[in-house]
């Protein structure tokens, strides 16, 4: 515990993080709607996953009022909010920037150039893994499989997904969102801020579904090949079928 009563959260990097700020947003507004998600499951506390996202988009991060305006809502205790919200990687106990950058450094992705694109980053956002820049721009992480591994290497600006990357044209990315350009994913979706994404992963929708993910060319290739090819998927053998009813 720390001199002044508060717990301190210590990261991979050995820097402290406040427990608590002592200055949340959270309002009666926050609260009304999460009343409004939990009354949309039979059971309230299956709310909770969207819960931690609205969080997230008023607070940056999941922050000790958070988990206890969850609990109060649900009627759970801290304790078994915060089993929840340090389980999952998506949920953030540390402030994010503006926008969370994430680079695929898994198998395919790695040996695709995965590992180097993020080396490049740290490099040119001087930051470590799971750190933001100073100017508040930028949050840079390693993620494991994005499941988009015919398009490595593959990352992520609040989870939308950039294709085909390299190092150059990840640097460019970065460069361009901390100017203020305004950035598309190669999928579609217009890149809005992190808390707004949060907002969108709570269930409150921004009108911009349309935008995308669309399946693309690497994605349908096996689909158009078929239709090419006038393939088929095979018929069921019914004297196989046959001979597994006797056994």
């Amino acid at each position: 515990m720390a001199e002044n009563g508060s717990w301190n959260h210590t990261t991979a990097t050995d820097k402290p993080v406040p427990y608590s700020t002592g200055d949340s947003k959270i309002t009666e507004t926050t609260i009304a709607e999460m009343r409004q998600l939990a009354a949309r499951y039979p059971v309230g506390r299956s709310a909770l996953l969207p819960m931690l996202h609205l969080v997230q988009s008023v607070e940056g991060r999941v922050t000790p009022e958070g988990i206890e305006a969850c609990a109060g809502v649900l009627g759970l205790t801290g304790a078994e909010v915060s089993a929840v919200a340090t389980f999952y990687t998506m949920y953030k106990r540390r402030p994010v920037g503006d926008y969370h950058v994430g680079v695929c450094t898994n198998t395919l992705c790695a040996i695709m150039g995965g590992d180097l694109i993020f080396e490049r980053l740290k490099q040119h956002l001087d930051v470590g893994n799971d750190e933001t820049t100073e100017d508040g721009k930028i949050t840079l992480e390693h993620l494991e499989c994005n499941a988009a591994c015919d398009y490595a290497p593959v990352m992520m600006v609040n989870w939308e997904f950039f294709d085909d990357m390299t190092p150059e044209s990840a640097t460019q990315l970065v460069d361009d969102l901390r100017d203020g350009t305004e950035v598309k994913s190669p999928r579609g979706a217009t890149i809005c801020t992190w808390k707004e994404a949060e907002r969108v992963l709570a269930g409150f929708p921004d009108g911009r579904a349309d935008e995308g993910p669309t399946g693309g060319k690497a994605t349908l290739a096996g689909l158009r090949l078929a239709r090419e090819r006038n393939w088929t998927a095979p018929g069921r053998d019914s004297s196989a079928a046959d001979a597994r009813k006797e056994d």
